[in-house]
């Protein structure tokens, strides 16, 4: 089995976008906010937006089974309030939920959070639970900076994310660190802010204890990490100097997904992480959907790369293929 740990709902029906425009055109006005009931997508919608596009190409890839979440950059933390951020929450988890639902067998649900900047972290519970107990989720995604690119968020060795913490140990079920959309125009979305926000997510975990609070609590960090596998004498360095553990002590905690998009950077990311701290994964369909000229396949066909390295043994790829994600996914491993 071949197990993607990291695909978004790009591809929803435009009645979605559609709403949301009306959502936040509301927010930022004294207008009307538009009711839930007025989203209406039927099942043959959902269909004819997963069939002809992910399901297409997973089935191309030889990709069995993806972990769907809502589209990163639409969860927009920093629109509205938490009221805005709530009802969107629950919309796109309950579309997500209902690709899962339509094809138990190929996509499994990741549920987003509704976080707003300033707002107490604990305020998302009710989502987080409903998303495990009534969507089947699986896994979160959880955003260090709901401001999109002013990071007033403290970080995440904070204690204030501790009742999100205290629920996912109590659920089993990790988080992906992914942040949203960047308001900032330094920071470009996908080409700078994610990549950015996954360095930035590592160095404040080593330096805190997080997982000395708790030891079960799980995190992915995807999009090969940020610049952490590639930095890694860095970081050693650093935590030294800081008088922290070796970073490696982290992963048994913190996982890396495959979102790299050309053969040397898998190759680097299988040589400097250990196999069981790594996680396929594609991101399709994601920030990058061309064909890489050089070698004539889209570069976010990650399988040819972790098909093709040679750090890997047999036993390492059937493990980052798919007994990775069965370890750190125990709600996925139950289905």
């Amino acid at each position: 089995m071949i197990i993607d740990c990291h695909g978004h709902f790009t591809t929803a029906p435009p009645q979605l976008a559609h709403w949301r425009d009306r959502q936040v055109a509301a927010a930022g006005s004294a207008g009307d906010t538009p009711d839930p009931d007025d989203l209406v997508i039927t099942d043959d919608d959902l269909r004819e937006a997963i069939e002809g596009n992910q399901l297409r190409l997973m089935d191309e890839r030889g990709t069995d089974l993806t972990i769907f979440s809502p589209r990163a950059s639409f969860m927009a933390h920093h629109i509205g309030d938490f009221a805005v951020s709530s009802a969107w929450a629950r919309i796109c988890n309950d579309l997500v939920h209902r690709v899962s639902t339509l094809y138990p067998d190929r996509f499994a649900t990741g549920a987003m959070l509704p976080q707003s900047p300033g707002v107490d972290p604990a305020t998302c519970l009710p989502e987080l639970r409903r998303a495990v107990e009534e969507l089947g989720a699986v896994s979160v995604n959880l955003n260090p900076d709901p401001s999109g690119g002013s990071w007033n968020a403290p970080p995440l060795t904070d204690r204030s994310w501790y009742p999100l913490y205290e629920a996912m140990a109590e659920y089993d079920i990790p988080a992906m660190i992914h942040v949203s959309t960047s308001c900032n125009p330094a920071f470009h979305t996908t080409g700078a802010h994610y990549l950015n926000a996954d360095t930035a997510a590592f160095m404040q975990l080593v330096q805190g204890d997080l997982f000395a609070d708790f030891p079960t609590l799980r995190f992915v960090i995807p999009h090969g990490g940020g610049a952490v596998p590639y930095h890694w004498g860095r970081f050693r360095g650093l935590a030294m100097a800081l008088g922290r553990p070796d970073p490696e002590t982290l992963l048994d905690n913190v996982f890396f997904d495959t979102c790299v998009y050309h053969q040397p950077g898998i190759d680097l990311l299988t040589r400097v992480i250990p196999a069981r701290s790594v996680l396929f994964a594609s991101e399709m369909i994601g920030a990058v959907r061309d064909i890489d000229p050089r070698t004539g396949h889209h570069f976010d066909d990650t399988k040819r790369y972790v098909d093709a390295t040679s750090n890997l043994s047999d036993a390492e790829r059937a493990a980052v293929y798919a007994g990775n994600a069965l370890r750190v996914f125990p709600r996925l491993a139950d289905r």
